[in-house]
C-alpha cells in the first residue's frame, strides 16, 4: 500500500514539474515574441520616417534584417502591423497629454499643456499618423479604431476636468460631456490642418487653440473665476491648492477684471 502511494505521488510530483516547466516554456516565447514585436515596430517607425507613410511589409522586413514570411509569424498582414504601430502611437500620446489634463495647476496652464503634447507628438510622428489615418479610415469597426479610442480616452478626461469646474462654481455639469468631444475633435482637426499647411510655427498653432478653448471655459464659468488660479499658480478645483489662502468661489467672481488672462507668448 505504501509502494502504490508513494508511486501515486511520484507521478504528481512529476506531473507538477512537467507543468512547471511547461508554463515556463510558454513565458519564455510570450516574453521572446513581445520582444521581437516591439523590434519590428522600432524597424517600422525608421522606415515610416525615411520613407513616409506609404509604409510596405517587404520594406520593414528588410529594415529588420528578416524575410516577409519571418515578419508574417509575428503579424498576419499589414492591418496588424498598422495596429501595432498605433498603440505605440496611443502610449506616446497619452503619456505627455494625460498628465497635463491632470495636473493640479491652473486651467490655461492645463490645457496648453495639452494641446501642446498632442501636437508635439503628432510633430514628431506625422508619418506614424498618416499612415493610421489613412490604413484604418473606413477599415476598422469603430471600437478598433485607435483614433476613436484616442477620443474617448481623451474626451472621458476633459469630461472629468470640465465637470469638476461645474460643479466647483454650482453650475450645470451636463454639458461637460459633449463640449469635451467638441474640444477633442477640435484639437485633432487643428491639428490636421496644421500638418498639411505648416503656415505658422508649432508655437503658435498651440497658443491659438489654447486662447480658444480656454476662452470657451472661461465665458461659461462665473466672471474672472479662472483669473485667480493664475494669481496663485494652482487649480481652483479641490486638492489644486488654490484655496490655501482662504476665500470661497465667490471672491474670484466679486473681483472686477476686463476679461480673462488669454496671452501665452508674444509672437507674430
Amino acid at each position: 500500500m505504501l509502494s502504490v502511494n508513494a508511486s501515486v505521488k511520484g507521478r504528481a510530483g512529476d506531473q507538477g514539474k512537467d507543468a512547471a516547466g511547461g508554463d515556463a516554456r510558454r513565458d519564455r516565447w510570450s516574453a521572446h515574441r513581445a520582444q521581437r514585436r516591439e523590434e519590428f515596430v522600432a524597424a517600422a517607425l525608421r522606415v515610416l520616417a525615411a520613407q513616409g507613410p506609404d509604409v510596405t511589409m517587404d520594406a520593414v522586413a528588410a529594415e529588420a534584417g528578416v524575410t516577409k514570411p519571418v515578419l508574417y509569424r509575428y503579424f498576419s498582414d499589414k492591418t496588424a502591423l498598422v495596429g501595432a504601430l498605433a498603440e505605440h502611437g496611443t502610449g506616446v500620446l497619452l503619456a505627455r497629454l494625460m498628465p497635463a489634463i491632470g495636473a493640479e495647476l491652473p486651467a490655461l496652464t492645463r490645457i496648453g499643456g495639452a494641446v501642446g503634447a498632442y501636437f508635439e507628438v503628432i510633430d514628431e510622428l506625422p508619418n506614424l499618423y498618416w499612415l493610421i489615418a489613412r490604413h484604418t479610415a473606413g477599415e476598422v469597426p469603430g471600437e478598433d479604431d485607435p483614433f476613436q479610442r484616442n477620443r474617448e480616452v481623451i474626451a472621458s478626461a476633459l469630461t472629468a476636468l470640465f465637470g469638476d469646474y461645474l460643479r466647483e462654481y454650482g453650475l450645470d455639469s451636463g454639458g461637460a460631456e459633449p463640449w469635451a468631444y467638441g474640444v477633442t475633435g477640435l484639437v485633432q482637426s487643428t491639428a490636421e490642418w496644421w500638418l498639411h499647411r505648416r503656415s505658422m510655427s508649432r508655437v503658435h498653432v498651440v497658443q491659438y487653440t489654447t486662447r480658444l478653448i480656454y476662452a470657451a471655459l472661461a465665458g461659461v464659468l462665473p466672471h474672472g473665476a479662472l483669473d485667480r488660479e493664475l494669481e496663485f499658480g494652482a487649480s481652483r478645483l479641490p486638492g489644486g491648492g488654490a484655496d490655501a489662502g482662504g476665500g470661497d468661489a465667490g471672491e474670484a467672481v466679486r473681483r472686477p477684471r476686463s476679461g480673462p488672462s488669454l496671452k501665452l507668448v508674444s509672437g507674430d
